[in-house]
Order: C-alpha cells, then structure tokens, then sequence
C-alpha cells in the first residue's frame, strides 16, 4: 500500500504556515519608496480613471527609452486588463522609441491570428494600416526552434536547491533556458501585464511573461512540473515559491535591462499600477494582488458552482475555475466547472491529455515509467485539475470531485475522470446566496482565490 497523506494535525500547520506568509505579505501594506519603482498608483477601495492612469505610465516611462528599440510583452486574450486603453497610452508615451514593438506572451497557448491581435489592442484594420504601422505585432513561437536562443542551463545542484522540499527525481536533471531570441535584439524589454493569485507560480505577472511566457519547452515544462510538485493548495497566492524562485533565477540570465508595468485588474479595469524594476515592481504588485484578489473563508464550501467566462475558450484555461477554488473545498467536496460555451480540452496538448486523463499527483508519481513520456507541463496540468489526493491499495482518491458542465460530451469526460453535468440542466439562480448552506456560486470565476483559513 502507498499512501501519500499528512495528518490533521500536520495539515493544520501547513495551513497555517501558508496563510500566515500569505497575511503577513499583504498586511499593512502601504507604498514604500524604493530606488526600482519609477512610479505607482493604488486606489484600495476603487478603480483608478484614465487621467491617472496615463499620468502614472508617463512618470514611469516617458523619457526613458529615447532612440532605443523596445519590445513591450502583453498577455493574450485570456487575461483580463484594459489593454486597448493601455496600448495606445503606451505608444503615445514611447514615442520618441527607435522602435516600439509588441509581442504577445503566449506560453503555449495557441497563436493569435491578426485579426484577434487587433481586437485584444483595441485598434482597427485602417489604423493598423496608418496611425500603428511602424509598430510590430508578433506571437510567440514556442515550439520554433528557429525564433529561440539558448541563455545556458541550469544543473541538477542548481533546480535541487530551487526545488527544496519539493524536489522530486522526477525532475530534469538539467533544464535548458531557451527563450524568445527577440529579446536580446532590443534594447529594452517592456512588460504589460497583471498579477493574480497563481496556480503554478504562486502570483502572476513579473518575469512570468518571459518564464514561460517567451520561452521554450524545457522552461516549460519544468516549471510547471515544479509547480505540480509543490501542489495548487500549497502556492496558490504564496509569494515566495521554488517556481518564482526558477523564474527568476532564468531571468538572471538576460542581459536585455527589463521594466515592469504591473497591473492590479479589477473586473476588466484597473485598480492599481506599479512600474519598476522587474523584481521590486512585480513585488509590491503582489503584495496589493493578495490583498485585492483573495476571499479568505472560515468554513470550506461543500458544493461550488464557478462559472468560467468566455474568454477561457479550452479547459487548458478554463481549469482555473478549479484552481482558484480548490483551496476553499472540504474534503469530499465537488466544484463544478460551469462553460456552456467551451468545447475543447486543449487545442495545442489536447493529444496528450487525451492519453492519461486527469488524476492526482501520486497516481503518476507510483507509476512513473509508464508517464515520463508525456511532456511534463501536459502531466503538470492533469494534476493541478484533478487536486490533491491520496494513492490507497492502488486505488486513487481525489479530495475533491471535479465536474464539467460543458459542450464537452459525458463519455469523453468519463475517459478523461472527470464528472459531467449538462450545463443546460443547470439553473443558476438556485445555486446563489446559500454560503450559508455550504453551497458556492462564482461568476467570472479565474482571477479571484477563495482560500479557507487555517482554523477551517
């Protein structure tokens, strides 16, 4: 028998070891002058409007980057930001730039078609044509062997010390640090994007956007894996991971100088804005994001309904409807992930995942030959959908029952172990404002971490 479980007592004080670092990150967290943070605005109780806005990114930008080339990395269409608001800002501001370029941060998302890159930057075909010509608009390849360049790697003593406790030999032994080769043909590298509680990394945001965003397979993989390793529960909203610490430890090695314009999104507008230096910036973005986007609860919810927004258009994505409730399910719990509108699993790994389905970190790690093949960022994925869970007499039992209710027929979700419900059959209405029967309903559900407290 293998058994992968800590006891109620060890789990009390690893919650509380985690909401402590978590509280203890956000608590009184005022602005710090610091020497890396060009400029910033916070509007705790509110949104921040556009005159602000534009005032904030000039103090930070403008004059800055003079006669350079400067690549700006923006999300794609599955994070939320006002970026038709914030491109244009951005382009007036740096517009005495050699040249401005955008490049979107794909990971391995699919590739957007111009089309869909004009729509997310809020611009039309005749302006693309004129008013934004000089500007490049680029995806990130990354499966082209041809648009990546190696920084160097890093060795097994180097990703051991990183990994910590939550090393496993299941790790590569060394991880080749590909990355878009674009980024050292500029002369600055300018990132847009937002922060929010994280599944794989811990928050969001920073040199995320180079790591994975722009980089290849291995750093992929091997962050992802890290993640899985560490466990959604265990760094979801948690500032300090061994995946940030690999992140960072990567972006070391660029010799671009890169600026952050962190984003604190609320709905699709922003509340907050940092720019800095990559680090110091994404570091204070972190701190207001655990303040703005974590729902702490005393008692863990039985039955979730969460309801993943169109804009996730696969579950590779619309998955964090599972992640950013999971912390807040009893055991024994469901979270129905509700997306009338989806209809893929993965448009780019949707083979793979078609081969092991979703399960459990120990139900790959006891049978791990017959897994290694599968690229690790695919396995990453099934487990951090699947949950936490135990490995009792070969028989795998999953903390939590994850359910789909989508186009994505029965049969297929019973192949890939997850439960299915005809989203047609679900009546909203009846699923809100019974917190206190045990019973959850998230609009919009993604963005915003629902954690239990420790005492829970």
């Amino acid at each position: 028998m293998v058994v992968f479980r800590l006891t109620a007592a060890c789990r009390r004080q690893v919650f509380q070891r985690i909401e402590v670092q978590i509280r203890s990150r956000c608590a009184g967290s005022r602005w710090r002058p610091s020497a890396m943070i060009y400029s910033q605005n916070y509007a705790p109780t509110g949104l921040l409007d556009q005159q602000s806005i534009y005032t904030t990114l000039a103090q930070g930008l403008e004059g800055k980057f003079t006669g350079q080339k400067v690549l700006a990395l923006i999300p794609d269409h599955t994070r939320s930001l006002p970026l038709p608001d914030l491109f244009r800002m951005v382009v007036e501001i740096l517009r005495d730039a050699r040249q401005l370029d955008f490049m979107i941060a794909l990971g391995t998302h699919p590739a957007m078609t111009e089309q869909h890159i004009l729509q997310i930057i809020g611009i039309t075909p005749e302006e693309r044509s004129t008013t934004y010509a000089r500007i490049g608009l680029f995806n990130h390849a990354w499966n082209d062997p041809t648009m990546l360049t190696s920084l160097g790697t890093m060795d097994k003593d180097e990703i051991r010390k990183i990994a910590g406790p939550s090393w496993h030999s299941s790790l590569p032994e060394e991880v080749t640090i590909r990355v878009n080769k674009l980024v050292l043909e500029y002369d600055h590298i300018l990132i847009i994007g937002p922060t929010f509680p994280h599944e794989v990394v811990g928050f969001s945001g920073g040199a995320k956007y180079i790591f994975p965003g722009i980089s290849g397979a291995d750093m992929i993989n091997a962050t992802h894996w890290l993640g899985a390793l560490a466990g959604v529960v265990g760094t979801i909203g948690i500032k300090d991971t061994p995946v940030r610490a690999m992140i960072h430890a990567a972006a070391a090695r660029i010799h671009t100088p890169i600026t952050l314009a962190a984003l604190i999104v609320e709905g699709h507008d922003l509340a907050g804005l940092v720019i800095g230096d990559v680090y110091d910036a994404w570091n204070a973005a972190a701190d207001l994001s655990a303040q703005r986007h974590i729902r702490w609860v005393e008692t863990p919810f039985k039955r979730v309904l969460s309801w993943a927004p169109a804009m996730y258009d696969e579950l590779w994505t619309a998955a964090k409807a599972m992640y950013k409730l999971e912390p807040a399910v009893a055991v024994g719990g469901e979270v129905i992930i509700y997306a009338p509108h989806l209809d893929v699993i993965s448009h780019v790994h949707g083979k793979y995942i078609a081969e092991i389905g979703y399960h459990i970190l120990p139900y790959f790690l006891t049978d791990w030959e017959r897994y290694r093949h599968i690229p690790l960022g695919v396995l990453a994925h099934s487990t951090h959908v699947r949950g936490s869970g135990v490995m009792e007499n070969g028989i795998e039992k999953a903390n939590v029952r994850v359910v789909l209710a989508s186009k994505v027929p029965p049969d297929e979700c019973a192949r890939l172990n997850l439960g299915y419900l005809n989203p047609a059959d679900i009546d909203v209405e009846t699923w809100k404002n019974r917190e206190d029967e045990g019973i959850l309903y998230v609009p919009r559900a993604g963005e915003i971490l629902f954690r239990k407290t420790s005492s829970a």
